[in-house]
């Protein structure tokens, strides 16, 4: 099955560093957990207000999806994560899961990533 398209406009906003084409993806009640198990963002308005500040705080940003599987309107994708700070490249490994409603919106994502191997890849 393919990727559903809300998750490849998703990828190409986060590449672009548009955040108003990526928060047209979501739903206006989304949840995010950018690493389980901290608290999710909850409400479009929180989703775009920290990808504004991520997205403004790097020279580039791509998710590279490894792998992924597709259940209805859940899908899993294996990433790696990969952000520029001034001249450093950041890689993270990161598993995500989506929740898509009726497949043309995200409802909910949980990302699964260890924090502390990205704080010290981003510090180093």
């Amino acid at each position: 099955m393919s990727m559903p398209a809300v998750l490849e406009d998703f990828f190409a906003a986060i590449e672009k560093r548009d955040v108003e084409a990526m928060s047209a993806c979501f739903t206006e009640d989304a949840t995010y957990a950018t690493a389980v198990p901290l608290p999710a963002l909850v409400g479009r308005e929180a989703i775009v207000t920290m990808f504004g500040s991520l997205l403004g705080a790097v020279g580039s940003a791509r998710f590279e999806i490894v792998g992924y599987t597709v259940d209805g309107d859940r899908v899993w994708t294996e990433r790696i994560d990969h952000f520029t700070f001034g001249d450093r490249p950041v890689a993270i490994e990161c598993m995500g899961v989506f929740e898509l409603v009726e497949g043309d919106r995200i409802k909910a994502v949980r990302d699964y990533v260890d924090m502390n191997t990205w704080r010290e890849r981003k510090g180093a």
